[in-house]
């Protein structure tokens, strides 16, 4: 059989077309994944953070003011306290027993008084005698009164609303004037206790704001103001103690918890500030990669107030929440596509790695 030629075109054409359409279409090339940040958020995160523990402004440590032993203990550690509980109590037989004694003698200085100004009226006595026993009363008086004061001293009672943080001696133990048996806290005046280096001194000092946040719930934060600094620092450590006021504490701030304290300038001319790593050169001048709304790129000119510890602080250029670049600025062109990596998320690091 003899073969047509425009047979034979026809037939690898059609070859070439199926060839054609089996090839898959080319696949478009990755979006570089990089590194961004949004301005003004990352910058709060970088503030020098303080750890500290919640404390009461106000602590008292309670004693008997005379010695004695331990008859009873009526509260435990942790109990909430009014003023005027009773707390706990001293074996008051010595006491009374001074007290009985005492008194004994303000009656047998009274009688010989008494006696005293009979014979002084029908003039047996001098008046100087009986100017001494008048004096003799005086004192036998006094000291009947500090007995029976010493006697009501064998009762421990809270002079403040509290809560009892510590408890110091048990019952049976022999406790010395002024010793202290119970450690009471306030539970109104809450604060944060914590340590500043002296190198952040005047930073602190500046600071007109301050924000805690609690370790046990750190998605919430609590107002606060520095109340006082310590005039000296810690000899070992080389910081200063400060104590950090809570403005709007509630029942959710617990004495003895952990806690974080961060301070603030507070102002409305706040300066942003960027990482060092997120600048570019453009002509010369420092400029930032702004990333839009649908992924790209663009370079926007900032101006520079200072270098910081790895920051940089803006006197212009950028607003609080526009997202750019903080990471392979040398890498990008104006216009190009990327996939937006969040600093701080899981995939950064690997991303950032597929980057290189």
């Amino acid at each position: 059989m003899i073969v047509r030629p425009a047979m034979t075109a026809a037939a690898l054409a059609a070859a070439l077309l199926a060839a054609a359409c089996a090839r898959e279409a080319p696949k478009a090339a990755p979006l570089r994944p990089v590194l961004t940040e949004r301005v003004g958020v990352a910058a709060a995160a970088a503030a020098p953070t303080y750890a500290g523990e919640v404390r009461s402004r106000v602590e008292q440590a309670l004693a008997f003011r005379i010695a004695g032993k331990i008859s009873e203990r009526l509260v435990d550690a942790g109990a909430t306290v009014r003023a005027g509980q009773v707390l706990a109590r001293l074996d008051p037989v010595d006491a009374a027993l001074a007290a009985d004694a005492a008194e004994a003698q303000r009656r047998l200085a009274d009688a010989d008084l008494r006696r005293f100004r009979e014979l002084r009226e029908k003039n047996f006595v001098s008046q100087a005698a009986l100017d001494s026993r008048e004096t003799t009363l005086k004192a036998s008086a006094a000291q009947a009164e500090l007995a029976r004061n010493q006697s009501a001293y064998t009762v421990l009672r809270a002079d403040q609303d509290g809560v009892v943080g510590q408890v110091l001696a048990e019952v049976g133990q022999v406790v010395a004037a002024g010793q202290p048996v119970f450690r009471v806290a306030r539970l109104d005046v809450p604060e944060v206790a914590i340590a500043i280096p002296e190198g952040r001194l005047p930073e602190v000092r500046q600071a007109k704001q301050a924000e805690v946040t609690l370790w046990a719930d750190a998605a919430r934060s609590y107002p606060a103001k520095l109340r006082e600094v310590a005039a000296v620092a810690d000899p070992a450590t080389r910081t200063y103690a400060a104590r950090v006021a809570l403005l709007e504490a509630d029942a959710a701030v617990a004495l003895g918890m952990s806690a974080s304290v961060r301070f603030s300038a507070g102002t409305a001319a706040e300066r942003l500030t960027i990482p060092q790593a997120a600048l570019f050169q453009k002509d010369g001048k420092p400029a930032v990669w702004l990333v839009g709304d649908d992924a790209t790129v663009a370079l926007r000119a900032v101006e520079v107030a200072r270098y910081t510890d790895g920051r940089v602080e803006l006197a212009g250029g950028l607003a609080r929440g526009e997202r750019i670049v903080v990471a392979g600025v040398h890498k990008l062109a104006a216009g190009e596509r990327i996939r937006v990596a969040e600093r701080g998320a899981g995939t950064a690091v690997a991303d950032l790695a597929a980057a290189k």
